[in-house]
């Protein structure tokens, strides 16, 4: 693990009663462990993972998340360690369709995912020591009507956790949604993407551009150290992806040049939508890709589980203190899944802009981006990129 790993871990001791149990210790779960910790409650993070991937995922920390990360005292070390993206600009084929300005919608701040984990681990082990505890891998939920019976497995020894209520933030392959009987609904959006983070040499640190190409989009986005982000839309991926080829992609379509030499290794990735049918079952509930996936073009996903988890504090909560439980759950559930509808949405949206278009659509398509490019459509295009209305 990165440099929390210094943390003690956790004993998983088998007669604690937790008030609460996380599984899953990526951004979402750690970041709800903080905010239950400030309130000086028992929390425990089991975590299949005994080290983290290196390789690029999310990068983008939205005016919300950015809240969400000042709840636990984390803004100013976000914003010090991110780069700030200032503003946006949409171009097809060299001529521009249209930009904005995020200044009054508030900067995006990009931070690769594993730095932000690392800092939100590091804030864990200050407010609750000992209660990451990885390498368990949970296989069995026993809801006791009182409380739950977690158990799992660490290296090859049988681990039995109780907690007063269980959260899964176990990702989109979710074990704990499974193990609950949660269905997982399809929604409309999926594309294929090559990614790739390189040296900036666009000499514009500050920008998010896209590129509504004809052969599909082309997205980039500004990382900390002088380095960006490019984002290719593909019809079909490549079995293993090379820098060479996102190289040539890049360069087939805009004038921006991405430098394989001095890239790291790209990643292809499917996007995919998905719902959970609710996000919550007895004393478990679901928070952040357990609970829905959202194609991460237009970076919502974690933010979008950050918000999960501002609001699930203060349920589980109130759920402690007053012993009601599923009244608790079900508010959270309405006012979560209604927001992660909506995300859906906007991302398949989003994936229908930057999809290959030619001819009539393809000047239907421009005409739409350069309309809402103008006031006042513009600002409400801005609030929707930095999810101010999430």
């Amino acid at each position: 693990m990165p440099e929390a790993s210094a943390a003690p871990q956790h004993d998983v001791a088998p007669d604690v009663m937790h008030d609460v149990v996380i599984v899953g210790g990526g951004p979402v779960g750690l970041l709800l462990a903080c905010l239950l910790a400030q309130r000086g409650r028992d929390v425990a993070v089991l975590e299949r993972r005994t080290e983290r991937s290196g390789r690029s995922r999310a990068i983008g920390i939205h005016p919300p998340g950015l809240r969400a990360l000042g709840r636990v005292g984390l803004e100013a070390e976000a914003r010090a360690s991110g780069v700030e993206i200032r503003d946006g600009r949409v171009t097809c084929e060299g001529r521009v369709l249209g930009s904005m300005s995020f200044a009054r919608a508030g900067s995006v701040w990009s931070l690769p995912q594993l730095e932000t984990e690392a800092m939100l681990e590091r804030r864990l082990a200050d407010l609750a020591p000992g209660a990451l505890a990885p390498g368990v891998e949970v296989r069995g939920l026993r809801d006791l009507g009182t409380h739950v019976q977690v158990t799992g497995d660490r290296g090859g020894e049988t681990v039995t956790v109780l907690a007063r209520y269980v959260v899964g933030a176990d990702g989109v392959r979710s074990g704990i949604r499974d193990l609950v009987g949660i269905g997982w609904a399809s929604k409309p959006g999926r594309a294929h993407y090559v990614m790739g983070d390189t040296r900036d040499d666009t000499g514009e640190p500050s920008t998010a551009l896209l590129h509504f190409e004809p052969a599909g989009v082309v997205e980039s986005f500004p990382l900390p150290g002088g380095r960006r982000r490019w984002v290719a839309w593909v019809r079909r991926p490549p079995r293993e992806a090379v820098a060479s080829q996102l190289a040539t992609i890049v360069a087939s379509r805009v004038e921006g040049r991405f430098d394989p030499e001095a890239a790291g290794e790209p990643s292809v990735f499917e996007a995919r939508q998905h719902l959970a049918e609710r996000m919550h079952r007895g004393r478990v509930a679901l928070a952040g890709d357990a609970a829905h996936e959202i194609s991460p073009i237009g970076g919502q996903g974690m933010n979008l589980g950050w918000l999960d988890a501002l609001l699930l504090d203060r349920e589980l909560e109130h759920a402690i203190e007053s012993g009601a439980p599923y009244e608790a759950f079900e508010r959270y559930d309405r006012t979560r899944r209604a927001s992660a509808a909506r995300a859906i949405r906007q991302a398949a949206f989003n994936m229908r802009m930057g999809a290959p278009a030619a001819g009539a659509r393809l000047r239907v398509r421009n005409a739409a981006v350069r309309t809402l490019a103008v006031p006042p459509l513009r600002a409400v295009l801005a609030r929707a990129f930095t999810m101010r209305w999430l």
